[in-house]
């Protein structure tokens, strides 16, 4: 996928939440070269307190991203590796004896962060996945009938490789649909590629970021504050009339089995109002929810089967309802 994220033309009017949280795309170009859109997709999902889906072939630095951006932020990070042998306790926690006091006492697993890396989300059974899933979409999780609530603010960037399937447990799309968004990373162009050999020639560590002067530019109340102006951001009665036409559009497709749910169309509005902000607008345009469909809206679609077998991909389907659906003026 293609940056899915227009360029910002305006000018900001002064907001310090915002210039700080703008200065983390310069944190990780220290480490991470190109992939601007991924790093505007995980600004956007943080301003909606959502969660994304990053997808790409090994060695497109996926993980990477995701450490950088966490170095870049004043939060706490956690890494977790999904394997086919990961327990939900193994992620959400579990009552353990307290040998001092010989009682249970409960033991934080590591969902209990602000970001974090669920790294090859579809290598773990389903019974697990639920668990992270469960927790992404309440905030909270539940052990032994105790209901405990996850920090705020609470990222979840999930990775999967889409090239590698045996061994896994793709994401249905029940699932799927709880992800804000879905993330394709790119194999570099040329020259990009050319920077990321010479950074390596030049000594770059990628296990150590901190050594390539990335530093924390942005914390937990900057992420608020924006969260707090996105969601005051404008939309007018016509732009939402264009989100609900576009999702009907997708549920009356021949190619589909699946559309856009009133919650995908939820999701896009509040994903538009993130990006609106974060380019120094009040309000959010047509061109906003054009930019951001394909990142919200294509993992949430079904095709037929027959569709399928014809070669017709969701993103092409998408494109056409797209075109077919009036922008209003």
């Amino acid at each position: 996928m293609s940056d899915p994220t227009p360029q910002p033309a305006p000018t900001p009017a002064a907001d310090p939440a915002r210039e700080r949280l703008a200065a983390v795309r310069a944190e990780v170009a220290k480490v991470v070269v190109g992939q601007d859109a991924a790093v505007s997709g995980l600004l956007v999902a943080l301003l909606c307190g959502g969660h994304v889906l990053l997808e790409g072939v090994p060695g497109v630095a996926k993980t990477l991203l995701v450490r950088t951006l966490a170095a870049s932020l004043s939060v706490e990070s956690t890494r977790v590796q999904f394997t086919p042998d990961l327990m939900p306790g193994d992620i959400t926690g579990s009552m353990v004896i307290d040998s001092h006091r010989g009682e249970l006492s409960f033991r934080e697993g590591p969902l209990f962060t602000n970001l974090l890396l669920a790294d090859e989300v579809n290598r773990t059974p389903p019974k697990t996945q639920s668990a992270l899933l469960e927790a992404m979409e309440e905030g909270r999780v539940s052990v032994d009938g105790v209901t405990r609530d996850l920090p705020r603010p609470f990222l979840v960037a999930a990775t999967q490789n889409p090239v590698e399937y045996e061994g896994t447990y793709p994401l249905p799309e029940a699932q799927l649909d709880r992800f804000l968004l879905k993330l394709t990373l790119p194999v570099p162009p040329r020259e990009q590629e050319m920077e990321i050999l010479r950074r390596h020639a030049d000594g770059f560590d990628p296990r150590d970021v901190t050594a390539a002067g990335v530093r924390a530019v942005a914390g937990p109340a900057d992420i608020a504050a924006g969260q707090a102006a996105a969601r005051a951001v404008q939309v007018s009665p016509e732009v939402t009339a264009y989100v609900v036409d576009l999702a009907r559009a997708t549920r009356e497709s021949p190619s589909l089995s699946l559309g856009v749910s009133p919650r995908g169309a939820t999701a896009l509005l509040r994903a538009s109002q993130a990006w609106a902000w974060l380019v120094g607008r009040d309000f959010v345009t047509p061109d906003d929810v054009k930019a951001l469909a394909q990142a919200t809206l294509a993992h949430r679609l079904g095709l037929r089967p027959e569709a399928e077998l014809e070669g017709v991909e969701v993103g092409q389907v998408l494109s056409s309802a797209l075109a077919a659906v009036p922008v209003p003026r």
